[in-house]
């Protein structure tokens, strides 16, 4: 358990606990309870002095606001982390709609009541059915952001994209393909772009185009970053959601591959059919001796970084534009770079496609590789607390509206 000290000013009656178990503190103002313990430093009430109507906790479904979805044990974990009060701590007490197999999780981030699913399945089909039963349960919806980890365009516009930046979406293109017996035919049509943002929406995002918008949204960013950090350190969670460093971003030649390279020292990868056996797929690049001569090494915002002050270097760059979503994981620096280039996609992901015409949608996710065959999991953690980060600096800047839901 852990102790913390709570204060509080006002004009009536004051108590200070400290210790690790349930704690009350009055004012003149209202009454504030705070319970602190093992559970990633949520407290279970607000702050003195809100109207009474945020403090208390949502009657009903019909209450809820913001949804955010997961495909990825990783990303809920780091979402969990952001919340600042927990409305289901002894139990989902708001139910769900018949049919509905999503299993939700309620709270408070910022300050917006937010319902939190976890996918069953990663992918589009998935995607799509939870979150069509999500907008059954909470039909009040206006805004549901997916948050989660990508596949990252390293240049795209002149931008420069680095592992652990987030990009948000501005527009979804659907990964569709064709397996034809000697391959698999990607579908390349600017038809296949989703709908476009509904207005409230669009002037969200448009809102972070703007020197305020992104000032408040970056400097936001890094505060949240830091305290998602200082919680995962103080809980029973062993994951570590550092920043793994300049020396661990390495961006390799967009055609050489991950695979076995001395020469025959594997059937597969040095034979003529130009495969990766498993082995390789599932090896390091430090196992395989992948050559680092082959590294891009003409990185202008890497080298930035590297003359940083250490908390200054994780900071995420934020990216808006065209994601690309489907079922087929991208790993192949050359074909990421011909989409990229033909359709200006930033970014490749798995579930977009599914949740973009369900929902009120925004797709924010952390660069964990470069689309490439040199994936691998060591970035998965911080871009999942990066996007985490962003998600809760963006729903600081998304207005509370009253009146019917915004379609």
């Amino acid at each position: 358990m852990y102790s913390n000290k709570y204060t509080n000013s006002g004009s009536g009656a004051q108590n200070v606990a400290t210790g690790s178990g349930a704690q009350n503190n009055n004012t003149g103002s209202g009454t504030q309870q705070n319970n602190f313990g093992p559970l990633s430093g949520i407290v279970q009430a607000t702050s003195v002095g809100e109207p009474s109507s945020r403090r208390d906790r949502p009657s009903r479904r019909e209450d809820f606001h913001i949804g955010i979805i997961c495909a990825l044990t990783i990303e809920f974990n780091a979402v969990s982390l952001v919340f600042d009060t927990a409305w289901d701590e002894d139990g989902d007490s708001y139910g769900r709609a018949s049919g509905d197999t999503n299993t939700y999780t309620t709270g408070r981030i910022g300050k917006h009541d937010v319902v939190l699913t976890l996918l069953p399945n990663m992918g589009t089909a998935s995607a799509a059915g939870a979150a069509a039963s999500f907008r059954s349960s909470f039909p009040a919806l206006r805004l549901v952001l997916l948050v989660g980890v990508c596949g990252g365009v390293p240049e795209s516009g002149g931008n420069e994209a680095l592992l652990g930046d987030v990009v948000i979406s501005k527009h979804v293109q659907h990964s569709l393909s064709k397996q034809y017996p000697d391959k698999l035919e990607l579908k390349d049509t600017i038809d296949d772009n989703l709908g476009r943002l509904n207005k409230d929406l669009r002037s969200l995002v448009a809102s972070f185009g703007t020197d305020i918008g992104q000032d408040r949204l970056y400097k936001n960013t890094g505060v949240y970053l830091r305290e998602l950090q200082s919680k995962a350190a103080k809980t029973r969670s062993r994951a570590n959601y550092g920043y793994p460093g300049v020396d661990e971003d390495k961006l390799f030649q967009p055609h050489y591959r991950h695979e076995h390279h001395a020469p025959g020292s594997c059937g597969i990868c040095n034979g003529q059919s130009g495969g990766i056996c498993e082995q390789a797929k599932q090896a390091s690049c430090a196992e395989l001796n992948c050559d680092e001569i082959q590294l891009i090494c003409e990185r202008k915002r890497l080298e930035t970084k590297r003359r940083m002050l250490e908390a200054d270097r994780q900071l995420p760059k934020i990216h808006i534009g065209r994601i690309r979503s489907g079922d087929i994981v991208m790993k192949s620096g050359e074909h990421r770079d011909q989409i990229a280039r033909k359709h200006e996609v930033i970014a490749f992901e798995m579930e977009g496609a599914g949740t973009w015409d369900e929902v009120p949608c925004l797709v924010v996710k952390g660069i964990c590789d470069y689309a490439d065959s040199h994936k691998n999991k060591k970035w998965q953690l911080f871009a999942a607390a990066t996007a985490a980060s962003v998600s809760k600096a963006i729903l600081g800047r998304y207005a509370r509206t009253d009146g019917p839901n915004v379609n």
